[in-house]
């Protein structure tokens, strides 16, 4: 595939991606959960033994998302101004905990029209859930049923494990 092809597509999947994310954030809400936008990423610093398991892994951070920019003959632009991973927190009060109020599930909710997350990504989820950051994960795909985009959730311990 040529340069410029190549380009076009990422365009177009970058166009449609940032499309999908606002119909999340409306069917997030309509649920019940109170919705923002993560402005936050992981950031890795190296890998380390564990000396308990004998395994290695990641050390990480929460930073705050850099904006990624490019040169254009008119100066700066940006390529993308939301880049936090992943695309939303979403908080809701738990219920029939024993009465208690002030108690909230902190999710987090990546959009991906594929439904499918790079390695990277994997690495990053398992972080936040191994660091308790959130108590799960989401990755919201969209589906056509009857000619209607529909959006669909998959539990990211379930579907990566």
């Amino acid at each position: 595939m040529e340069t410029k092809e190549r380009s076009k597509l990422g365009a177009k999947s970058r166009k449609e991606g940032k499309a999908f994310e606002p119909r999340v954030y409306r069917d997030m809400s309509e649920k019940g959960w109170i919705v923002n936008r993560w402005s936050n990423d992981v950031e890795f610093d190296l890998d380390v033994l564990d000396i308990k398991e004998n395994v290695a892994m990641k050390l990480g951070k929460v930073v705050l998302a850099k904006t990624k920019w490019r040169h254009t003959p008119r100066g700066m632009m940006p390529m993308n101004l939301n880049p936090g991973f992943p695309d939303f927190v979403c908080f809701k009060e738990e219920k029939g905990l024993s009465g208690a109020l002030g108690l909230y599930d902190v999710i987090g909710v990546e959009c991906k029209i594929s439904g499918s997350l790079d390695k990277l990504e994997k690495e990053k989820c398992k972080w936040y859930l191994d660091n308790n950051v959130f108590s799960k994960i989401l990755i919201a795909s969209k589906v056509k049923e009857k000619n209607r985009i529909k959006v669909v959730y998959e539990d990211f311990l379930e579907k990566y494990g």
